[in-house]
């Protein structure tokens, strides 16, 4: 089905800079992302969206879209977050549009760079689409707005066709689930459903109810510092203790080299000086196992080293980020057949892989509420390479209604 307002919105949302800020320590990270809600929540109540609120507390906004049957159908809830990644730049997204793909190189602006069918050949899927790219100098933002744009062009059409019958429907937009802190506050209770879906997915038919177990490590080298004419015996370089501890992690288990199922050790950062070095990592695997077996090995081999240097130099600072929200959706594989069956119906192949990243579903899982994932259909994301489909994501909102009839069917 072809949604009228759909492309506009999702524009008008990208436009928005809403990235996160790992540094901060309010809720939500930025002020921007505090904006962009009030301007969701404006749109919402615009709609004819019910009981439109903003929390406080956790940064949701969230609303309701009545039921239109009195038949009995558990509640829906549909999550999107409202921040864009923190890791590349998104001042001034000015997205391009491109109607009828040729197949063919697609110029990002002026930037001198290109999407090129020979580097990513996931272009072919997407010949005669309409196609909405970056111009090569910031990401693109489709993780999420596309998710955002979906859930409110459903919102927007579900209140439009009344006779579709349907149960009682939350939508939801939180902050920062890009830095990984956007769903710890969230609020099962205020959002009153039976299961949700987050739409937050990538390309045309995911569904993903595996994710990693995650954990961010923080290692820190202490040195000393001497002149180096006289050092011998005496310095101790922090920044060659840092060389040595990632030199420590397997190779081949790094995320360049892993795919599906197999997870990794990934180094996000690496600062020092003789004095001192600083080591930033991330920690990720699907079995259970295999994470706990991870998170000691970083333990043992700054053990060892501090065992040679026959001091303490090497401190490992460890916190667990989620879990493999399976543990959880093992017990309610109901909601995955019915997202099954709904794409079905709309003609979509499911695409059932684990999540190779995070999600807001994870946590909400672990809170009490199961959380799948849908797919919005970014590809490329978090990058100037990011670009989007407008079938699939018309596609993707085909699949949210048709969600929602057949729950109430």
């Amino acid at each position: 089905m072809t949604y009228e307002r759909l492309l506009d919105r999702f524009i008008g949302y990208v436009k928005v800079d809403t990235q996160s800020d790992p540094g901060s320590a309010t809720t939500p990270s930025t002020p921007s992302q505090v904006e962009f809600a009030h301007k969701l929540a404006d749109e919402m109540r615009a709609l004819g969206v019910r009981d439109v609120h903003y929390l406080e507390h956790n940064g949701y906004v969230v609303g309701t879209i009545p039921a239109t049957t009195d038949r009995p159908a558990p509640k829906i809830g549909f999550i999107a977050h409202m921040d864009t990644a923190s890791d590349f730049s998104a001042d001034g997204v000015a997205p391009q549009i491109v109607r009828d793909y040729d197949g063919g190189v697609i110029p990002l602006g002026a930037s001198g760079f290109a999407l090129d069918p020979a580097e990513f050949p996931s272009l072919a899927s997407y010949v005669g689409q309409t196609l909405i790219t970056t111009d090569g100098t910031t990401l693109l933002g489709s993780d999420d707005k596309s998710g955002d744009a979906e859930i409110m062009t459903m919102a927007e059409h579900l209140l439009a066709h009344p006779e579709i019958e349907h149960g009682e429907i939350r939508i939801g937009f939180g902050p920062d689930e890009e830095i990984g802190t956007g769903a710890d506050k969230f609020d099962v209770a205020d959002f009153d459903v039976d299961f949700a879906f987050t739409v937050d997915g990538g390309p045309l038919g995911e569904l993903q109810y595996e994710s990693f177990s995650a954990a961010e490590a923080i290692v820190d080298f202490l040195g000393k510092a001497v002149h180096p004419g006289t050092a011998k015996g005496q310095m101790v370089n922090a920044s060659n203790l840092a060389i040595e501890f990632h030199n420590a992690l397997p190779a081949a288990d790094r995320p360049e080299k892993t795919e599906g199922r197999e997870g990794f050790w990934h180094l996000l950062a690496l600062t020092g000086v003789v004095d001192h070095a600083q080591s930033h990592y991330i920690i990720r695997d699907h079995d259970d196992a295999e994470f706990a077996r991870r998170k000691q090995s970083m333990l043992d081999i700054a053990a060892a080293m501090n065992a040679e240097l026959g001091q303490e130099r090497v401190t490992v600072t460890m916190h667990d980020q989620y879990y493999n929200m399976a543990t959880v959706l093992k017990d309610h594989m109901h909601i995955i057949e019915l997202a099954k069956a709904a794409m079905a119906r709309v003609g979509v192949e499911p695409v059932i892989t684990p999540i190779r990243g995070g999600t807001d579903g994870s946590k909400i899982s672990f809170l009490g509420l199961p959380t799948p994932n849908l797919f919005a259909g970014g590809e490329n994301m978090h990058s100037r390479f990011e670009y989007v489909s407008l079938q699939v994501m018309e596609q993707a909102v085909d699949v949210l209604v048709e969600i929602v009839r057949l729950n109430a069917s």
